[in-house]
């Protein structure tokens, strides 16, 4: 039977009323020293945080399940639910319990959800924690991404695959979009993103407009190059929403918001961002491109390293400059070292100015913030006398805030405690008041103990002592020896077994004085640091700048100490078309060989005019991978303004790399392995430009031997024959037919990765070196990975059975036959009428497909073959 409102206890009332306006979150109900959950929220929070679930009256012949932790846990707790995906509201006691008669009231001060969080225990250092809105408008979209803790804000538009490739590089913790687009947006963006509707209303531009142009006070958002994208400027003011509806109305550190522009960027797709395993290692705990080269001392550099390698520059102004500047910095080396240092102490300046405003900062991180001061104080100086343009130019865009910097260190002790209301976060010398207060409270001991001394000699009370309890205060104890020499104008306010208790007026008065004292100087620091916090809040921008500054100074130092420690060489950025690497090496798999091992390195040479497509061969594992891969890490690397894993690296301007690599299913979606690479490599074709780049590996694996060499011979020879793009091509492959494609086609030229047998080994050498190879010794492999000796015997037995019958050598004769594509004529086998193709006619009528295996259909082609 359902419990009627009356029935409820007053307090469960309450939380009943704000639980209704949180229905999809779960509410931590401050009660006392504890947050409380309760019914179904404590279901949760007992199954994810691991506390005890009980249960309590509820008014008459009625419980509720309830789970709770102490109120100084709840940062530790909150993390826990928002990490586990909830969405967490904190409701607060809003008065003080000691100050109001009846039920304390209460409201909900704080929404965190996944990507709302500025709480240090959900947020990871090196990584930004961003919130995404996504307007999808056709087939078109519209993405924001908005990172709370830091005050950064980015748009664009374009293309659901855009939209797609920004989502899968971003990565945020959560993503907006309207109620009525839910199956639009999971059939192209899957359900792979932690998500959260809202109403339709929220996603339009009238609404949008206003809101933005609010909270950045302008009249036009013309000023951020936004204006016009109609779709983006939607996704931001959705964004924008779902932080003020979630509680977080004070948003004064989120001053800009910055364009997006896909042609600015190298572009590479989400696959591309997975095979070259710039973010994620397929091997669990393996080293990616990120992990490599991030050797930033800061956490600002480290998130903005990342974004550097997910949007390499594709402007050869900016390139250089970069490189300029890591150059510069390898031969400054006391210079490198000392920013270095300075950096190291900065910490995460970025976060900490974005707490101003939401009313997290607390006195200790103020005096972080001012220690970061300082050093940003010396970056500045370091900079200003190099006599380089564009470290100068830093040095000029970066603000000491001098003025704030002189008023923390002036007013805030050395050492503060975390909460204000521990006391001891103003220094003396600050407030007048303040300091009486405390002169008061200081001396109430030497003061406690003039009155004992003086009572003693009165009374003759030789053990007389002064004493303090939580129920009355200061007291005088007497033991029962010396009781009848107690004043009678004493107080008795407690009998022991061997000793009794009194007060005194004296002492009373002196009690109320220090404690109203203590009282005054908690709520007076309060008010003062309240008034530090507004005197900060002018200098928010120009400290959010020198983060920025900080940071890009940071990935440049850790592009300079790569270049010094791994030997890494700076590569020539031309406007042309030639991609020539001398020595390469791959990043990754050079730093995770064991000690004394070097890495072979290699020379690429690619081009319009000679050599365009490189079809590489050679056995497994031998190499041809790593070798596809370590040319687009070049190649981006350089993109990002980095030195790079070569002797010497002459890089034409690239606009997309491109790569397919490996295999993988979508069951989920009905997608087989062959599926999902003709798609992958079906988009690869439809975006080709003259200045892509394209890895390809394996192509044609997925599907019966003969469809796969078909569909790979045709592919290169598209790429090939594109007289719009001619892409820059690098294609491994086993199949070893398509090495006469050299034979047909100008820029098409063989190479392989060479080996050396020795007995029954093969040892792999891992050079390039100019023709096709004919072998790929998978049985070799297979015996290397641990397979049992008797079925690498019966492997042998069937491999050497197969070569017998020359089923390899007609195909190899065949290939040669093939031309180039001519126009389509439609031919028989039996347009002739011999007695050999009737014969060959009545066998294949004979033969049940459905029931044939690959071996038998092979021997009998071979059949076929000699009868011809």
């Amino acid at each position: 039977m359902a419990k009627s409102k009356s029935e409820e206890t007053p307090l469960m009332q309450q939380h009943k009323a704000i639980k209704t306006r949180y229905p999809d979150a779960v509410l931590l109900f401050r009660v006392g020293d504890f947050y409380e959950t309760f019914n179904e929220d404590a279901v949760i929070a007992s199954k994810v945080l691991g506390i005890v679930l009980t249960k309590r009256a509820n008014g008459s012949a009625s419980y509720v399940d309830l789970a709770g932790f102490p109120h100084h846990s709840l940062d530790t707790y909150l993390h826990k639910l928002v990490k586990a995906g909830y969405r967490v509201a904190v409701c607060d006691q809003l008065e003080d319990p000691k100050t109001v008669k009846g039920i304390v009231k209460r409201g909900v001060t704080e929404m965190v959800t996944p990507g709302v969080a500025v709480n240090d225990k959900i947020l990871e250092n090196a990584n930004n924690n961003f919130l995404a809105a996504v307007h999808l408008h056709d087939d078109a979209a519209g993405v924001a991404f908005l990172d709370i803790s830091t005050g950064e804000f980015f748009v664009a538009q374009g293309t659901i695959e855009y939209a797609d490739k920004l989502l899968q590089s971003f990565k945020p913790a959560e993503v907006l979009y309207a109620k009525q687009q839910q199956k639009n947006f999971r059939q192209h963006f899957g359900t792979k993103f932690y998500t959260y509707t809202m109403d339709e209303w929220i996603f339009t531009a009238t609404y949008a407009h206003e809101i933005l142009l609010k909270q950045f006070e302008t009249h036009s958002l013309k000023g951020f190059g936004v204006d016009g994208l109609t779709d983006a400027i939607i996704a931001a003011g959705a964004a924008l929403h779902y932080l003020r509806d979630t509680e977080h109305p004070h948003l004064q550190h989120i001053t800009n918001i910055q364009r997006i522009e896909q042609d600015d960027f190298l572009w590479m797709d989400r696959f591309t961002i997975r095979n070259l395993e710039l973010l994620g290692s397929s091997v669990e705990n393996g080293n990616t491109l990120l992990t490599t080269i991030d050797t930033t001392v800061s956490p600002m550099g480290a998130r903005l390293l990342k974004r550097w390698l997910i949007f390499p520059l594709r402007d050869i102004n900016q390139i250089n400059e970069r490189l300029d500047v890591v150059e510069y910095f390898i031969k400054e080396t006391d210079l490198a070292k000392n920013l270095s240092l300075h950096l190291k102490q900065t910490g995460d300046l970025e976060r900490l100015v974005s707490k101003i405003p939401l009313k997290k900062i607390n006195p200790r991180e103020v005096m972080s913030l001012a220690k970061a001061l300082q050093q940003v104080c010396g970056v500045k100086s370091l900079l200003e006398k190099v006599p380089h343009p564009y470290l100068a130019q830093l040095a000029m865009t970066m603000d000491g805030c001098n003025e704030i910097l002189d008023r923390i260190l002036r007013e805030v002790t050395e050492t503060p405690p975390i909460l204000v209301s521990k006391g001891e976060v103003i220094q003396m010398g600050i407030h007048t008041e303040l300091d009486n207060l405390r002169k008061i409270a200081r001396s109430g001991k030497d003061y406690l103990l003039q009155i004992q001394q003086k009572e003693s000699e009165i009374t003759g009370i030789p053990s007389l002592k002064i004493a303090f309890n939580n129920v009355f205060g200061y007291y005088l104890e007497v033991t029962n020896a010396h009781k009848n020499k107690v004043p009678e104008t004493w107080i008795r306010k407690q009998t022991l077994a061997n000793a009794e208790r009194y007060i005194t007026p004296e002492l009373k008065e002196y009690e109320e004085k220090i404690t109203g004292a203590e009282e005054k100087i908690l709520a007076l620091e309060a008010q003062l640091f309240e008034e530090l916090l507004s005197a900060l809040q002018p200098f928010i921008k120009p400290i959010q700048l020198n983060a920025q500054v900080m940071a890009r100074i940071d990935c440049l130092l850790s592009f300079a100490n790569n270049a010094v420690q791994f030997k890494y060489r700076r590569p020539h950025i031309t406007d042309g078309f030639h991609l020539d690497i001398r020595e390469g090496r791959h990043p990754v798999i050079e730093r995770g060989l064991p000690p004394g091992e070097s890495y072979v390195a290699n020379d690429i040479t690619l081009d319009k005019e000679k050599q365009q497509i490189i079809i590489l061969t050679g056995p497994n594992m031998s190499g041809k991978s790593a070798l596809l891969r370590q040319t687009a890490l070049i190649t981006l690397m350089a993109h990002m303004g980095s030195f790079v894993p070569a002797a010497a690296a002459e890089i034409g301007l690239t606009d997309k790399i491109f790569t397919r690599v490996g295999a993988s299913d979508n069951l989920s979606g009905g997608e087989s392995t062959f599926m999902v690479e003709m798609n992958e490599t079906a988009s690869i074709i439809n975006n080709i430009t003259p200045r892509s780049l394209v890895i390809l590996d394996e192509i044609g694996r997925g599907t019966s031997t003969y469809d796969g060499i078909s569909i790979a011979w045709s592919i290169v020879e598209y790429l090939h024959d594109m007289t719009s793009a001619r892409p820059k091509t690098l294609f491994a492959t086993h199949y070893h037919e398509l090495n006469e494609l050299e034979n047909k086609h100008a820029r098409i030229k063989n190479f392989h990765i060479t080996n050396k047998e020795s007995g029954n080994k093969v040892i792999f050498l891992r050079k390039l070196a100019p023709g096709g190879s004919r072998h790929s010794f998978g049985i070799h492999v297979a015996r290397m990975a641990g397979m049992p000796p008797k079925l690498i015997e019966r492997a042998n037995e069937v491999l050497a059975h197969l070569e017998e019958k020359q089923i390899g050598g007609p195909m190899q004769e065949q290939v040669k036959h093939i031309s180039a594509p001519a126009q389509k004529v439609q031919l028989s086998i039996f347009d002739a009428h011999s007695d050999t193709f009737k014969t060959i006619r009545e066998m294949l009528e004979n033969v049940d497909i459905n029931r044939l295996t690959p071996v038998e259909a092979l021997l009998k082609l071979s059949e076929i073959k000699h009868l011809l």
